[in-house]
């Protein structure tokens, strides 16, 4: 194609989406929604465009070799990632807007490099080994699909031909890779109800569009009772129950890709009865979001891919919410803070794993960028379709104030003031082994609406649990998770891997108490012996503090701790001003942990230990039970 064509039809594109803005604008019943709807506008386009520039420093082009040709080297990990295909659509839709050819030849190029990764059977290999995973497929057939939809005039005849022809063969794999729901984990099937729709009608296979239809039937099954999760992220079988008769729940997986794409389905198709299915699902899920836009999701099955953002791997969660907001328009402020917290976490135009990667000096991994861009570009595309979107209705979790319990997930939320905390004891296990995400009645989040995120869970070990799509965690592998500890025989024991622990709540005259029954185990889920194992665990909540108080009547004999790691990035000042007070000076506020039993704080290499899950800083604090069976920690904001 030549330059002054491509330039005449980006130059048509261009307009056509400004003009496409002006029906919905012009619904918009007062300035101030106009006004909020045009910045979270910017704010989409700025992302996308910072992010495919990102994309673009890092990728090798203009050189003969095909197996590097077009390849987005990844700054993090010394590995392939074969899904960056999936940036085509991206880059084809930025190559639109701007009317910039840099755009369009990296997109031409990422799909050239692509059948490195391409499979006689029509799939895409996960990575360079033609045996690894290729139910991704389904990611890369949707993107393939909306950049020849929505940009495909950008292509010479000749290239889009080849592309269609491409698509065509990646469709045919999926079609037979996901016959019914169970093949897999229920994000796999519940992805291929919106890419067959999508494909189908675009390519007239009429059998693309009853297969579907059929897996949108199924999926109505796949939600909870009485809190309407969408379950089925779990292994070996998306119907595996715990011990505790509990169904695999990831919150991240579930808003990041599952939801996203049973919502494209269903608004296309207008199917009513999936919609107000997905209300409801929506609406609890959007119980989890934190105020500045974070999800919680330390207590989630695959939760060893949470960054405090979402999950690494997945697309992002702004289609659903957007699309949805006209039914609950808090979900339309959840769109906007989302996208700005992923804002606050892209750097160089790559998307960070988590808040504080900067501060500590942990590169990105390219994975991040080129999954989550997709989104943005899709709510452009589609910006007449949305309804109005603002933050005039407040998420959930801003205004709540009591306790909640979600009986499906054994978890609690508490609110009061400017509180905000999860206690869970959540036992499904996303495969066998010894994956560990919060549990054992752990705090494992807390958060203050005045200086943000204070506690936040990690996996009791951290595992490579997907080697190609977890980064190592750098130093030492300490965990997040507020827990009780000790070390027994060599073994180190904790409530964080008691999955038989129990919760209960009450609040009265302006005070929430939950307590924990709970048991110091291994990992191999036995309890410790000859020292205290049996431990009651409370947390009082009321409008000027946070108490934890862990008890035991058993006999100490082992050095045994309550462990606080505090959120805090490097930069932070942390002074401890006697034996039993430290604080945190965060730029809102200062944050004092004081308690009856002297503190202190495990020294570390640098200044601050750091967890991928979730992608953050943390000071380490240390309560010993060594002068009584009894530590009090209490947790103000000054």
């Amino acid at each position: 194609m030549k330059r002054k064509d491509f330039l005449q039809l980006s130059s048509l594109g261009t307009a056509g989406l400004t003009l496409s803005m002006g029906p919905w604008l012009n619904s918009c019943s007062d300035k101030v929604t106009k006004e909020h709807s045009l910045e979270f506008k910017k704010l989409v386009y700025d992302l996308l465009k910072d992010c495919c520039d990102g994309l673009i420093q890092t990728q090798i082009i203009n050189t003969d070799d095909p197996k590097v040709h077009g390849m987005f080297k990844c700054p993090a990990c010394n590995k392939v990632h074969g899904r960056m295909m999936d940036a085509v659509y991206p880059l084809l839709a930025m190559a639109k807007y701007t009317g910039e050819q840099k755009y369009l030849n990296s997109g031409i190029a990422v799909m050239e490099w692509a059948e490195n990764v391409t499979l006689p059977s029509g799939a895409w290999s996960n990575d360079l080994n033609p045996k690894s995973w290729n139910g991704i497929t389904v990611f890369g057939a949707i993107s393939l699909a909306e950049a020849l939809q929505y940009h495909g005039d950008l292509l010479d005849e000749e290239r889009r031909a080849r592309w269609v022809d491409r698509l065509a063969r990646a469709a045919d794999f999926v079609y037979r890779k996901f016959p019914t729901m169970d093949v897999t984990n229920v994000n796999y099937g519940a992805t291929t109800i919106y890419a067959l729709n999508l494909i189908g009608k675009m390519l007239n296979k009429p059998e693309y569009l009853s297969r579907s239809k059929e897996l949108a039937e199924a999926i109505k099954t796949y939600f909870t009772k009485p809190n309407n999760f969408l379950y089925g992220e779990i292994k070996p079988s998306a119907h595996k129950l715990s011990a505790k008769g509990l169904k695999g729940i990831d919150l991240g997986y579930n808003v990041e890709e599952s939801l996203n794409n049973i919502v494209l389905y269903a608004v296309h198709e207008n199917d009513t009865e999936l919609l107000e299915l997905l209300d409801k699902s929506l609406s609890t899920h959007l119980e989890f979001m934190l105020p500045d836009g974070g999800w919680d999701n330390g207590w989630g099955t695959r939760m060893f891919k949470w960054t405090y953002w979402g999950s690494r791997t997945c697309d992002g969660s702004q289609p659903a919410l957007a699309l949805m907001a006209n039914r609950n328009p808090a979900l339309g402020t959840a769109a906007v803070k989302y996208t700005e917290l992923l804002r606050r976490c892209t750097h160089n135009g790559l998307l960070h794993g988590g808040i504080h990667y900067t501060s500590h000096g942990i590169k990105p991994c390219i994975h991040h960028t080129f999954a989550h861009t997709k989104p943005l570009a899709h709510l452009l595309d589609n910006w007449h379709e949305l309804p109005k979107i603002n933050t005039a209705t407040p998420l959930p979790r801003s205004t709540a104030d009591g306790i909640k319990h979600y009986k499906e997930i054994d978890t609690s939320l508490f609110s009061r003031g400017n509180w905000r905390g999860t206690v869970t004891a959540y036992d499904a296990i996303y495969k066998d082994g010894y994956y560990r995400q919060a549990t054992g009645g752990a705090l494992s989040l807390l958060y203050h609406t005045k200086v943000g995120l204070l506690l936040a869970a990690s996996m009791a070990k951290y595992k490579l649990v997907e080697p190609l799509n977890q980064q190592p965690n750098p130093g030492e592998d300490f965990p997040f998770t507020p827990r009780i500890e000790t070390m027994h025989n060599d073994k180190w024991n904790s409530n964080i891997f008691d999955r038989a622990a129990t919760i209960s709540s009450k609040d009265t005259n302006g005070q929430i108490l939950i307590n924990t029954q709970c048991q110091l185990k291994n990992e191999y889920n036995q309890a410790v012996e000859s020292t205290a194992s049996d431990f009651d665990l409370t947390y009082e909540c009321s409008e000027s503090s946070l108490r934890i108080i862990a008890k035991t009547n058993q006999k100490v004999i082992s050095k045994t701790a309550f462990v606080l790691p505090i959120i805090s990035p490097s930069g932070e000042t942390v002074a401890q001003h006697s034996t039993n007070e430290i604080t945190v000076q965060k730029p809102e506020g200062l944050v004092k942990i004081t308690s009856n039993v002297p503190l202190t704080i495990k020294e570390t290499p640098k200044e601050r230990i750091f967890n991928m899950v979730p992608g953050a800083e943390a000071v380490p604090i240390m309560a010993y039970f060594d002068i009584e069976p009894e530590v009090e920690l209490t947790i103000e904001i000054i």
